[in-house]
């Protein structure tokens, strides 16, 4: 069992580096943005890009996250190939937790472990794309109210 635990925390660790690099990316997309100040903040028509690339690449970060783990169950031998690492990784992350695939008695902590971090991930998931979305529609780079011109 502690051999699993550890396990699991270098994965979240890992995958918790990976969202914080996105974090940084959709934070830095929003400053840029930000500081171009136009004047409406609804008709301008770059902020909903940057809301849905932020969606896009939180998901796409999501997905390689999912992908680290599902390489670890390969490298554990949970799985033989690739794609049920991943379809029983992605089950796993979201919490969906379908069963038609399980692990063994060995590795079913693990999974349980990585249903946690999705939870969690997921949570800082929403919060980046609200962040986005209140620092492109409701303030300025300095936090002030924008003029409702």
């Amino acid at each position: 069992m502690l051999k699993v635990i550890l396990i699991a925390s270098v994965l979240i660790i890992l995958t918790t580096m990976v969202h914080a690099v996105a974090m940084i990316i959709a934070i830095h997309w929003t400053r840029a943005l930000n500081q171009l100040r136009p004047g409406h903040p609804v008709l301008v028509p770059g902020r909903p890009a940057v809301v849905s690339l932020t969606v896009l690449l939180m998901f796409l970060t999501s997905t390689f996250e999912v992908w680290i783990w599902a390489t670890a169950y390969r490298m554990l031998g949970a799985f033989r190939e690739l794609e049920p690492a991943m379809y029983f990784s992605m089950v796993s992350f979201t919490t969906l937790g379908y069963g038609d695939i399980v692990l063994g008695e060995e590795w079913r902590l693990l999974s349980s472990l990585q249903a946690a971090s999705g939870i969690i991930i997921f949570g800082w998931t929403t919060a980046i794309v609200i962040m986005v979305v209140q620092r492109l529609y409701t303030k300025d780079s300095l936090g002030s109210p924008r003029d409702p011109e």
